[in-house]
């Protein structure tokens, strides 16, 4: 498996999109295509479509949808005209009951005329406003993929879908925290503000050290935690409701989008 410090400098989203398709590059996006907005993936039956586009109005935060696809389309024509959901991600999974069945890297055979896909906005997003910032990225400085953890936080049910939130995290210089706060709020479609700033215990992490999806990253002496919503969510919540089929991008290797992220930026 490639990493993404592996990855050419410089390629455009549509570049990157055909690498995917190809099959010979799987690695977290993060730090790919900076200034291009990178999005979470979710893919149902039609019969579900409904109770998860609830779920997603009624956990904004966790799950902010930026575009429903047709069902049976394979074009994501708002976010990136002329591309492939079966094959321009990385990497995906499958659930299957709310167990984790494949991680194949395109979806030609499992692709139907029922499916319905999401996406929704992913925090890799506002990483490129960070850096800008002078806040460190400490994933992206140690070329791995970002932490990510299961929260006592719940969401809002919607039909069959329920379960905990997920959340990304970053350490922050201690004087940059309220910074990293005013950079992130400019971006609510992508997750916007942190949900939660310092102790881990307090939404319900046992050990920051160990996060359930991702790598771990280093926290040096000094540095603040701070958790945003992640996109991931989703995928907590088909381990917890147990739908017959869910299809999602694999954590941190994201659909890359043709759309720049100051479209997104609300000031």
């Amino acid at each position: 498996m490639a990493d993404s410090s592996s990855v050419p400098a410089g390629l455009t989203p549509a570049e990157l999109r055909l690498r995917f398709r190809a099959g010979g590059l799987v690695a977290p996006t993060s730090g790919l295509a900076p200034g291009f907005v990178q999005a979470n993936l979710v893919i149902l039956p039609q019969a579900l479509a409904f109770d998860f586009l609830l779920f997603c109005q009624r956990n904004p935060k966790p799950c902010p949808l930026l575009e429903v696809v047709d069902a049976g389309s394979i074009e994501p024509r708002l976010m990136a005209p002329g591309a492939d959901l079966r094959t321009d991600t990385p990497k995906y999974r499958v659930y299957r009951d709310g167990t984790l069945a494949a991680e194949p890297i395109d979806l030609k055979e499992l692709w139907a005329d029922d499916l319905i896909s999401f996406l929704i906005g992913c925090s890799f997003t506002f990483e490129s406003a960070l850096i800008e910032a002078g806040i460190p990225v400490r994933h992206i400085e140690q070329c791995s993929n970002v932490p990510m953890y299961i929260t006592s936080i719940p969401t809002a049910p919607a039909g069959v879908f329920h379960g905990p939130m997920v959340v990304s995290m970053r350490p922050v210089p201690a004087a940059q925290v309220v910074r990293a706060v005013q950079v992130t709020s400019r971006f609510p479609a992508v997750h916007g503000a942190p949900v939660h700033i310092g102790d881990p215990a307090a939404i319900g992490i046992r050990d920051i050290a160990r996060p359930e999806l991702g790598d771990p990253v280093e926290i040096r002496p000094g540095e603040v935690p701070i958790f945003w919503a992640c996109g991931v969510t989703p995928q907590a919540a088909a381990m917890a409701s147990r739908p017959p089929l869910m299809i999602t991008h694999a954590p941190g290797h994201m659909f890359v989008t043709d759309r720049r992220d100051a479209e997104y930026s609300v000031l």
